[in-house]
């Protein structure tokens, strides 16, 4: 199948499910079929492809296949959070000097001029946009994101990333002025014309410098008009493959390993580990998010002599129950289970898999890397969380037994602890120490920049980064490359659970895709 082939079959499954969206989904979701039609069944062929935001299938599948064959790597360890601290005070001082040194940064044209020939024109902007970092030496982002529904136990993420911008400004803020971070959270309940409403509200009422979502429906929904507005929408609580376009949306940026390679991952390795033919089942969430992951997946299987059949079946965001979507998957007999689904589903489609049957009689059951957390996730769906594996972007958990010993962790746990909240809770680690972390990074490296602190010199920085993150495995990196390379993440681990210790255990090696996903400028009815 050519590369226009391909991107005339995405054109059709994402162009049906925004038409549909367009005609009113239920809550701003993507709606994409009637009850009817929620089962899909593809047939493999053996035509070569690609899908934006992800490597190609032989890069990605050498890489699998290395990483099968490799040995878990301990990895390098920090004797204090000290010298963590002066590690990436070097790290971003390389940046500074880079980015200093060479002709970047915001001319008199108006235009921001990056590494990988990045380019943001500033003379789009509204006439009354203001390139300041802070009003009264505060820097003000706006956060929507679930706190109720069905994917409330994201808003976790929130109170850590509140807990870490705390921790900063009673440590120095940022720069030499000592500007504080101030993070305005709202509830959008996971609903994406919700979250239309409270960004409109936050941009009339606290103008703030910065506004970051979760979710990719809820993303998708706003996107556009900060861009528009020049307003800094900064690693987006979502690994949608969209967020990788530096050029038509210079100012979103993800952060997260994208869903079509953590897809692509699945597919290779199925065929480095199992026998053909092969049905694969997905539980789908009936979105953007979920159709990321589906229709990627689709491609993927049609390029495979191993995997005969892909069976999709979708569910309602808001589902209370699935058993019956698990149970017509289950009819399918699929010799690998997917669920690609976030939030309350992941715990109910792990319980439904063992209840339907599926877990005694499938090879290998996958979830999302957005489920990998212990205490929302694995924990809650008990005993039928045994043997589960996850493609989890590189993460590390900091419930995880595993990691009790790491410095960083343990430093993030006992800050978490320090600020009231729970170091019990999965997202609330993850929100201090993986999301609150980075931000900061670039707003770092941004105060050291010409200027300061200026929305500016923020998405520079963002574009620029080449850092150790702490709350990652060794051998994930944590970069960008202006308009060549938007993807901070491009490897992960693979790992399966087990129920005794609570713990994810690494299968082999790190899967290192570093610099091979191609960007991916969205367009709507098309994909990429």
């Amino acid at each position: 199948m050519s590369k226009q082939a391909l991107q005339k079959m995405l054109a059709l499954l994402f162009g049906f499910a925004l038409v549909a969206a367009a005609c009113g989904g239920s809550d701003g979701e993507t709606a994409t079929g009637s009850e009817d039609d929620t089962t899909e069944t593809t047939e493999a062929s053996e035509d070569d492809g690609e899908v934006g935001g992800a490597a190609s299938e032989d890069e990605v599948a050498e890489a699998v296949e290395e990483a099968g064959e490799a040995e878990v790597s301990e990895g390098p360890t920090a004797g204090s959070i000290e010298e963590l601290e002066e590690q990436w005070a070097a790290e971003r001082a390389a940046i500074v000097e880079t980015l200093s040194s060479g002709d970047y940064g915001l001319g008199d044209d108006g235009i921001l001029r990056g590494p990988g020939g990045f380019e943001l024109d500033t003379s789009t902007c509204p006439a009354d946009w203001n390139n300041d970092a802070a009003a009264d030496g505060t820097i003000t982002i706006g956060y929507t994101i679930a706190q109720s529904g069905a994917l409330a136990v994201y808003g976790n993420i929130a109170d850590g990333m509140g807990a870490y911008f705390d921790y900063l400004n009673a440590n120095g803020g940022v720069g030499p002025d000592g500007l504080q971070i101030e993070l305005v959270v709202k509830d959008d309940e996971y609903v994406a014309t919700r979250t239309q409403e409270l960004v409109d509200e936050l941009l009339q009422t606290e103008d703030p410098f910065a506004v970051t979502t979760l979710g990719s429906p809820n993303t998708f929904s706003v996107y556009n008009k900060l861009n528009e507005l020049c307003v800094p929408h900064p690693m987006v609580t979502t690994g949608h493959q969209a967020w990788g376009d530096p050029e038509g949306h210079p100012w979103t940026t993800g952060q997260q390993l994208s869903y079509s390679t953590e897809a692509l991952i699945w597919k290779s390795w199925i065929e480095d580990n199992l026998e053909g033919p092969v049905v694969v089942g997905g539980l789908v969430m009936d979105n953007d998010f979920g159709l990321a992951y589906e229709s990627s997946f689709e491609v993927f299987a049609e390029e495979s002599d191993v995997i005969s059949e892909f069976v999709a079946v979708r569910h309602d965001p808001a589902a209370a129950t699935l058993t019956n979507e698990v149970t017509t998957l289950a009819a399918s007999n699929p010799d690998v289970f997917i669920s690609m689904t976030a939030g309350n589903p992941c715990v109910l489609a792990i319980q439904e898999a063992d209840r339907s049957g599926i877990t005694e009689t499938a090879q290998a059951l996958f979830t999302t890397s957005v489920c990998k957390t212990i205490s929302g996730t694995m924990e809650p769906a008990g005993d039928a969380s045994e043997g589960w594996y996850v493609v989890g972007g590189g993460i590390k958990d900091t419930t995880d037994p595993q990691y009790a010993d790491d410095v960083y962790i343990a430093w993030v746990n006992e800050q978490v602890e320090a600020a009231g909240l729970d170091s019990s809770v999965s997202l609330t680690g993850d929100g201090f120490g993986f999301r609150g972390w980075s931000i900061v990074q670039a707003m770092l490296v941004a105060a050291e920049l010409d200027g300061g602190v200026t929305r500016t010199n923020f998405m520079l920085a963002l574009r620029s980064m080449d850092m150790t993150n702490p709350q990652l495995l060794d051998g994930i990196g944590w970069n960008t490359n202006g308009a060549e390379d938007a993807y901070f993440i491009e490897g992960s681990e693979i790992s399966q659970f087990t129920v005794a210790d609570q713990t994810w255990i690494q299968q082999g090696g790190i899967i290192d895709l570093s610099g091979l996903s191609p960007n991916c400028p969205w367009v709507p009815g098309e994909g990429c």
